[in-house]
């Protein structure tokens, strides 16, 4: 997922430089939820696995 957001930064970069206001702020846009969609589910992983605690291997 950080691989698209870091795609669509990219690409609105890119659009950007090109003066291309419609596609930048759409590609910026997508790569800001894609940004917060992964940071959110980062937490959570970081909160289940404090909560669970680690398992010895089998």
């Amino acid at each position: 997922m950080l691989g698209w957001t870091l795609t669509f930064l990219v690409i609105a970069l890119i659009a950007a430089a090109l003066g291309f206001g419609g596609i930048a702020g759409a590609a910026a846009e997508i790569a800001k939820i894609l940004f917060f969609v992964f940071l959110v589910l980062f937490v959570v992983s970081i909160v289940m696995g404090a909560v669970r605690g680690r398992r010895p291997p089998l």
